[in-house]
């Protein structure tokens, strides 16, 4: 006979079926993946369609332009994100969960995983049908191979990064907007800190009118950074590099992750 599980790890063997359960029950999640994943497609193919290359030459990138889409995408994977914990904490059903487990980093561990789970599955889906839906209108905006543009293709290495760089880049942007909402507690608060991270950072950047600083800001601004990996052209002359720029997301992820788990473990539910 297998010996039964003890209690304790008994109850961290069912926290990820709970959270799902939460997640997937939770009203609206399935309309916020849905509009995340339309959202993310349909930019992506307005822009390639806004975009013309009329000659040789034409310094677009052709990719970049195909995943457009993931930065307005990503607003509705922060909100996502943030209403999996703040939904909780405005219930107060955090009660219920942290009194079934009193482990809160295990909680937290859970959510994380869960979340990112749904993300990596919605965002995969999301880019590979950006990446197809750009390679048949790319050719109509003027994108030819006899403008030096050979057909999108994940087969081709740097498309294939910057493919993959979006998903994780989607992946981390949840894990941010979870991070922030454990240490504020307050969608609201939480939805405005983290679009805000994301979207005035670039404003500001653009600002300055120092060169440096504007460079130095762009390495470390979560957006900017982040979509470095998602660049096909003039990669080096970029203020940082693809995956580099994608650690600085991560850092960003992790700082937040370590800031509400933290508060969350010394402080009241």
């Amino acid at each position: 006979m297998k010996p039964a599980l003890k209690p304790a790890a008994h109850l961290l063997s069912r926290l990820p079926r709970a959270e799902w359960t939460k997640l997937r029950t939770a009203g609206g999640t399935g309309r916020l993946l849905l509009l995340a994943f339309v959202l993310t497609v349909a930019v992506g193919c307005g822009t390639v369609r806004a975009v013309k290359c009329t000659d040789a030459g034409c310094g677009q990138d052709a990719v970049r332009l195909a995943l457009t889409g993931v930065t307005v995408g990503q607003a509705v994977v922060a909100v996502l994100a943030v209403l999996a914990v703040g939904g909780e904490y405005g219930s107060r059903m955090i009660t219920t969960t942290l009194m079934a487990m009193p482990n809160r980093l295990a909680v937290l561990a859970a959510k994380a995983t869960v979340l990112t789970a749904v993300v990596l599955v919605t965002g995969t889906a999301a880019v590979l049908a950006s990446v197809l839906a750009g390679g048949l209108l790319l050719p109509g905006s003027g994108f030819t191979e006899a403008h030096g543009y050979a057909p999108l293709s994940l087969a081709d290495g740097p498309t294939l990064r910057a493919a993959v760089g979006s998903v994780l880049y989607l992946c981390l942007i949840a894990l941010l907007g979870l991070g922030v909402a454990t240490a504020v507690r307050e969608a609201t608060t939480a939805i405005g800190l983290v679009l805000g991270l994301l979207y005035l950072f670039p404003v500001v950047a653009q600002v300055v009118h120092d060169p440096d600083w504007q460079r130095h800001l762009q390495q470390l601004a979560p957006m900017p950074a982040g979509l470095a990996v998602q660049a096909t052209v003039g990669v080096d002359a970029l203020p940082i590099g693809p995956w580099a720029g994608l650690g600085v997301l991560a850092a960003w992820a992790g700082t937040a992750l370590l800031i509400g788990g933290t508060l969350l473990r010394i402080r009241d539910a």
